[in-house]
């Protein structure tokens, strides 16, 4: 059963923006307690999974150099919610994007992934 549905890709020209969302598929996945940390990962073709942003329970972020400075990472845990605003994209940030929830003895849950493509 997914737990972690990602949505808000899509196709879009650089220098554009996208949101991406998070949500638990049921009332049975808390942000609170499944989510001590969050994040977005990305994977491109050929290349591995890399950690886009994550964020802690209480609201540390941290960014990958990559999209520092263009990629903000929110949650709200009271409406079990992830988000990553993701302004000025550039062609190097294709990928499918996964949200991510890691809980306190660091079980992993995923979303199925959302495809994002910046054309040139």
């Amino acid at each position: 059963q997914v737990q972690l549905v990602e949505s808000g890709g899509g196709l879009v020209q650089a220098g554009g923006s996208l949101r991406l969302s998070c949500a638990a598929s049921g009332s049975t996945f808390s942000f609170t307690a499944m989510g001590w940390y969050m994040g977005w990962y990305r994977q491109a073709p050929g290349k591995q999974r890399e950690l886009v942003a994550s964020i802690s329970r209480i609201g540390s972020t941290n960014y990958a150099d990559s999209v520092k400075g263009r990629f903000t990472i929110s949650r709200d845990n009271a409406k079990n919610t992830l988000d990553l605003q993701m302004n000025s994209l550039k062609p190097e940030d294709t990928a499918v994007y996964y949200c991510n929830a890691r809980n306190f003895a660091r079980d992993d849950f995923w979303g199925q992934g959302t495809q994002v493509t910046v054309s040139s």
